[in-house]
């Protein structure tokens, strides 16, 4: 008896095993006509002879070194110092044209003398860079030829999140390396990529993989493999690709014009917590949170406020606040978007003429500096009014600098020393009188948003009076 149910089990657990290994995708097909468009690319950086070499001739007591040693410590250049060539295998890239456009990764071709691309059959050509974009961290690279192989180009918002997905790359330089996997999750903001919703997936990425194309299981390609989250400098399991909607956008635009514009709305936002979404009377933590409007922007003029809780863009539900910097700068400047608010206990909608996103440069220089605080025990701060001075060096008009931070609500909401108070309840605190008269009406055990300025930077934070 016992041997027969063993048998059984043996059986079931084979009928198991296969059932389960025909319902696996086979990527032999896929792989052999979707490899010729894929190539690799490497890059030559001419090491420029110094103008004046006689200081790295010498010995350590200061003699001239003997003319036989020179050229070793020259790097073997070329007769009369000519340069030399470091050639690098950076990258992969694949062909989206038969005339010889090639997309991959900003970061692969970033600071090139040279681009070198080398195709599935060996042969290598020279590119050229038409544009190259590091917010996005796209390139469009130009090879000259025709009728070359290329691959078909998908839609990254019709993923599914379980999709099966596949790779092709050079890792470590290993040409036409093929991994796969599936998608972990959509829409990822990594830390310092605003402006890409970055597709996760399993698949095996490493150095040498970037800029390779992800294929969906039709053969086309879904995404750019872009980046890797690491702590040994390897795969271990988290990989990012740019989605092909977005990666298209920006090539396109590369190709047009040779660099990207982007849509600018003007705000800076912060993530919607239980607390902030308790605080504005929101049923759930969701939504970008409208901490400061800058001046002379799109929101501006539309009439955004601080305080505003943007819970959706075009038609979009924005969940986390990460989700609303890309889907503005997919809008081109001028073009008009829909802006759905939370307000006051309100929902309502705000056309917007989505402006030109300036340089790094100039949107630090727009941010209006903070506002500051004098006293209120109720709260546990030592607060003072500003003066003029203080309000010139900030460049504010009103709020209270926190000279001092005790036991208390101010400090269980975070509130720290050297941060300036503007409003409390969506209210104006232009004053230390104001801030205890403000102080006095808040109800107990319900959070009120407070706003404050810390380092140039304004944050709401969740006060709760106990």
């Amino acid at each position: 008896m016992k041997m027969i149910r063993s048998l059984i089990l043996i059986v079931g657990l084979a009928f198991s095993a296969q059932t389960w290994a025909v319902d696996l995708p086979d990527f032999t097909g896929l792989v052999k006509s979707l490899s010729p468009a894929v190539v690799n690319i490497s890059t030559i950086n001419e090491v420029k002879p110094q103008e004046s070499q006689s200081d790295q001739f010498r010995g350590p007591n200061g003699e001239e070194m003997p003319e036989i040693f020179r050229d070793f410590f020259r790097g073997f250049q070329g007769p009369g110092g000519a340069p030399r060539v470091n050639p690098q295998s950076l990258g992969s890239g694949f062909i989206i044209s038969e005339d010889g456009y090639v997309l991959t990764n900003h970061h692969v071709v970033e600071g090139a003398d040279k681009v070198m691309v080398r195709m599935n059959d060996r042969r290598e050509i020279e590119a050229e860079v038409i544009g190259s974009d590091q917010r996005s961290d796209v390139a469009l690279l130009k090879i000259d030829g025709s009728d070359l192989p290329t691959v078909e180009i998908g839609s990254s918002d019709a993923l599914e999140v379980g999709e099966w997905v596949l790779a092709i790359g050079s890792p470590f330089g290993f040409d036409a390396t093929v991994t796969a996997g599936i998608v972990s999750a959509k829409e990822r903001s990594l830390a310092g990529d605003s402006y890409v919703p970055f597709i996760q997936t399993d698949v095996a990425i490493n150095p040498g993989n970037s800029g390779g194309p992800l294929f969906n299981l039709d053969g086309e390609v879904v995404g750019i493999n872009s980046q890797i989250y690491t702590r040994s400098g390897g795969f271990m399991g988290l990989s990012f690709a740019i989605p092909m909607d977005v990666a298209m956008e920006v090539a396109d635009q590369l190709r047009d014009q040779g660099y990207v514009d982007r849509g600018w709305l003007g705000v800076i936002i912060q993530e919607v917590t239980r607390d902030l979404a308790e605080s504005f009377g929101l049923d759930k933590p969701s939504g970008a949170l409208v901490a400061q409007v800058l001046p002379d922007s799109p929101a501006e003029a539309a009439g955004l406020q601080e305080g505003d809780v943007i819970i959706g863009f075009n038609g979009r539900e924005i969940g986390l606040s990460s989700e609303l910097p890309a889907q503005v700068g997919r809008v081109a400047p001028g073009k008009s978007a829909a802006v759905d608010i939370y307000r006051d206990g309100k929902t309502l909608t705000v056309d917007v003429e989505i402006g030109l996103l300036p340089s790094q440069e100039e949107l630090v220089q727009s941010r209006v500096a903070p506002d500051e605080p004098r006293k209120s025990e109720s709260l546990g701060l030592n607060v003072r009014d500003l003066t003029d001075e203080d309000k010139g060096r900030l460049e504010v008009s009103s709020g209270v600098l926190v000279e001092g931070v005790s036991a208390g609500p101010a400090a269980q909401a975070g509130v720290a020393v050297g941060d300036i108070i503007t409003t409390l309840g969506g209210k104006s605190v232009d004053s230390v009188s104001t801030l205890r008269e403000l102080v006095d009406d808040l109800s107990a055990d319900r959070p009120v948003p407070l706003r404050i300025v810390r380092g140039g930077s304004p944050v709401y934070l969740a006060l709760r009076i106990e």
